[in-house]
């Protein structure tokens, strides 16, 4: 499998899953081409006090700052219509939108394609490839629901930002961990931020009668 993967960051709170994910991902030595909304920028700092620029190079020097790993990352702007993930001759086959917003959620799947981030979505599913959103957003509303199945049928997995509590969270972080974990496990990225079930998990307690 080819390691090159489209990522992008909406304005959905949940901006240290996208974070993490990058930051994985570089670990894994891919090739990133990472798509970043301007409300995801709104909501990066808020969350995570990063002040991302909007120039594309800018950014992608700032994130290389922070997390220096070995993959390759591409901070692409909204209107790059001649970069790889605009054209389903290049575009990697694979794509996860995280933090999902339900704005970008509706234009996906009703096929809007109004900036690169749309567009490249649309390219990975009109070309059989993998497409992974992960919304944050409660409660859902049958709009929200609506284009959640519609994108389903059209084989796109939908994974909200959902964490589970079996392997005993201490940490903000390992909550995140959880997500990203079953994100990367889509994927086929080998890691090891989380225990699985019946695998690495903490002792049982047992009520006594």
């Amino acid at each position: 499998m080819s390691k090159t993967i489209s990522l992008a960051w909406t304005g959905a709170s949940g901006a240290p899953y996208g974070l993490r994910l990058l930051e994985c991902l570089l670990k894994a030595d891919y090739q990133v081409f990472l798509m970043i909304s301007s409300a995801a920028r709104v909501v990066l700092a808020t969350e995570n006090d990063i002040k991302l620029s909007a120039a594309p190079e800018k950014a992608t020097e700032q994130l290389r700052a922070i997390m220096p790993a070995s993959g390759t990352l591409t901070v692409l702007g909204k209107d790059e219509w001649f970069s790889p993930p605009a054209s389903g001759s290049a575009a990697p086959k694979q794509m996860v939108i995280c933090p999902c917003s339900t704005g970008t959620l509706a234009a996906v799947a009703t096929g809007m394609s109004n900036s690169l981030l749309e567009r490249a979505a649309d390219v990975v599913m009109k070309e059989r490839g993998q497409l992974l959103l992960v919304p944050r957003e409660t409660p859902f509303n049958a709009i929200h629901l609506e284009h959640m199945l519609s994108l389903t049928r059209m084989g796109a997995v939908i994974m909200p930002a959902a964490p589970g509590f079996y392997h005993h969270p201490q940490t903000v972080q390992d909550l995140i961990d959880f997500v990203v974990a079953r994100i990367l496990d889509h994927l086929g990225v080998e890691h090891s931020l989380t225990g699985r079930w019946g695998y690495n998990m903490p002792p049982q307690h047992v009520a006594q009668d």
